[in-house]
């Protein structure tokens, strides 16, 4: 039988939390995870760099908190939101340091952690260099690729020995498990044919950015013709978007315009079977993040959960 994406009634709303630039902090943090909360968004999500370089990279990346001490510190303070990364970048850390990492972390919340991963773009070659690691940039797919089997095959609590190119482990003991065991999600980004084939292959989830509904109808089909030549189910489907009230915006894509074309857009994602939609808000401060976040639930999450629950396509 053919795979395909079935429409889903009624999408899960995230939260990008602002923990990159200048006003990050506790604040801003609260301010985000308390709006979702009290509007019944799904869950909150981290961006993820370490020692980016001087320059036009720094404006944005160059104060940014540590992405898995903050979703720990936001996991202790809120109980009933999933906790995702978008997207770590196993390359540019430890494979087995991040397994005992994330493994605390679905310890401590009782297991609702979500782990996007990629692997970088070009221009992260002085980031490598910068964390001792610049020869491991041409094999930053080749580590990811290992890291993750490294963590699925630490998580199942198997105590064999793994030899992989990386990693070499023959004597040793992982405990405590995460609650998720070895299937804790994992979720593959990035638009590369490789990318695409690694989020069927080895995660559970493709996680997407800048991409719309129309990318998206090219995207599902290469999607589902790797997941029907290796006999895999489908993955999940998420889309992180940049939320721009009353604009059009260039490319790359963002959720743009006046209400009725967020919605409208909105709809088309859950049409093409898309769970999760991961929102970027501009303001960094916490009275403009809660006015935007309220607004945007307001004006487009209510006529979208509407219309998806009466299947207005």
């Amino acid at each position: 039988m053919a795979l395909h994406y079935d429409p889903v009634s009624q999408l899960k709303i995230g939260l990008v939390l602002p923990s990159k630039g200048r006003g990050t902090g506790p604040d801003v943090l609260d301010a985000g995870c308390a709006t979702a909360v009290a509007l019944g968004w799904r869950s909150v999500w981290v961006t993820d760099h370490l020692l980016v370089p001087r320059g036009p990279e720094a404006e944005e990346y160059g104060c940014i908190l540590e992405a898995t001490s903050a979703l720990a510190w936001v996991g202790g303070r809120y109980e009933t939101l999933t906790l995702g990364t978008s997207v770590l970048v196993p390359a540019m850390r430890d494979a087995p340091l991040l397994a005992k990492q994330i493994a605390t972390i679905d310890v401590l919340t009782r297991g609702r952690l979500i782990i996007g991963v990629g692997v970088s773009d070009s221009y992260d070659i002085p980031e490598y260099t910068n964390l001792g690691k610049a020869d491991r940039f041409k094999d930053r797919g080749a580590y990811l690729d290992e890291a993750i089997a490294l963590w699925r095959h630490l998580w199942s609590g198997s105590t064999e020995p793994f030899h992989g190119r990386f990693n070499q482990l023959d004597d040793f003991s992982f405990a405590p498990l995460p609650v998720q065991g070895r299937e804790l999600p994992i979720w593959g980004g990035g638009r590369s044919a490789r990318a695409v084939r690694r989020s069927v292959e080895l995660t559970n989830g493709w996680h997407g950015a800048q991409t719309g509904p129309q990318d998206m109808v090219s995207r599902i089909p290469d999607i589902v013709a790797v997941a029907e030549e290796l006999d895999r189910p489908l993955p999940t489907l998420s889309v992180r978007c940049r939320v721009k009230f009353n604009a059009h915006v260039p490319p790359p894509y963002a959720l743009a315009g006046g209400p009725e074309s967020m919605v409208q857009d909105m709809v088309s994602f859950a049409r093409l079977g898309v769970e999760h939609l991961i929102m970027v808000f501009e303001s960094d401060d916490p009275e403009g993040l809660e006015r935007d976040m309220r607004r945007f639930d307001d004006e487009v999450v209510g006529e979208v959960q509407s219309r998806l629950a009466e299947q207005k396509w």
